[in-house]
């Protein structure tokens, strides 16, 4: 199998992980919120961050799934990288407020760190066309 085809399963895959664990945050946060690796539910209207969240995932998942349509292979690359952040900083959020730490490691940081391989295996595969030189275009005579 290519890198090519590699890197599009594995961003495929992300993009509807992403999705569907945004849109449960969104349709069901009270049984989706447990999951995320926080020690408690959120006080008073709290549950309205657990729908913010949510909308956030879904609109990462909805960025990758542009430019993986669009053919823009070297900006998803980067936008893995840069997406892994969100997912890092889950982690330590989780950890930050005494949550479980396998959640935090077992989810959180092990998504980011598969994000952050999903791109760096995209910015090798598109590595040279981007160091390719532009041919300039052929004058008429």
């Amino acid at each position: 199998m290519s890198l090519k085809k590699i890197n599009t399963v594995l961003t495929a895959v992300f993009i509807l992980f992403i999705l569907w664990f945004g849109t449960d945050f969104i349709l069901s946060p009270e049984t989706t919120a447990p999951g995320f690796g926080l020690p408690s539910w959120p006080s008073g209207d709290g549950g309205g961050f657990l729908i913010i969240k949510g909308i956030r995932d879904v609109v990462l998942a909805l960025v990758l799934g542009i430019l993986l349509v669009t053919g823009h292979r070297r900006a998803l690359g980067w936008v893995l990288l840069v997406e892994a952040l969100a997912a890092y900083g889950d982690m330590t959020t989780v950890l930050a407020h005494h949550g479980s730490v396998a959640t935090a490691f077992g989810v959180h940081a092990l998504t980011a760190t598969l994000m952050v391989v999903n791109g760096l295996l995209m910015m090798r595969e598109t590595r040279k066309v981007a160091a390719a030189p532009a041919t300039p275009a052929p004058q008429p005579a």
